[in-house]
C-alpha cells in the first residue's frame, strides 16, 4: 500500500510539473496596415458624418434599375414561353409518368399559317 501511494504521489507531482509550464510572452502584436494613422482617422470621420449611414440598401424604396436587354427580344421570349406546350407539366408531376408533347402551340400554328 505504501508503494502504491508513493507511485500515485509521483504521478501527481509529474502532472503538476508538466502542467505548470507556460508560454513565453512575445509582447503586443504590431498592427499591419498600409494606411497611416491620419488617413485612418480621416476615413473614420467621413464614415461617422455620412448621412443615413445605418440605413440598409433598399430600405428607402427600390434602387433605380436600368435594363440592358432589348425590350422586343424579351417580349418575344415571353410570348414563346407562354405558348410552349406542356409548360406546367414536369416528368415528376405524377408517379412513373412521361411527358409527351401532343399540344400544338398557338404561336407555332399562327407562324405556319402565315407562311
Amino acid at each position: 500500500m505504501k508503494t502504491s501511494s508513493i507511485l500515485a504521489a509521483a504521478a501527481l507531482s509529474f502532472v503538476a510539473v508538466t502542467g505548470a509550464q507556460a508560454e513565453t510572452y512575445q509582447g503586443v502584436a504590431q498592427p499591419v496596415s498600409a494606411n497611416s494613422r491620419a488617413a485612418v482617422n480621416a476615413e473614420a470621420v467621413r464614415a461617422a458624418s455620412a448621412p443615413d449611414q445605418n440605413v440598409p440598401l433598399g430600405s428607402r424604396g427600390p434602387v433605380p434599375f436600368t435594363s440592358t436587354a432589348d425590350a422586343a427580344k424579351v417580349h418575344a421570349e415571353a410570348v414563346a414561353a407562354a405558348h410552349a406546350p406542356d409548360q406546367n407539366v414536369a416528368s415528376g408531376s405524377k408517379y412513373n409518368s412521361r411527358v409527351i408533347s401532343t399540344m400544338q402551340t398557338p404561336a407555332a400554328s399562327t407562324a405556319q399559317a402565315s407562311k
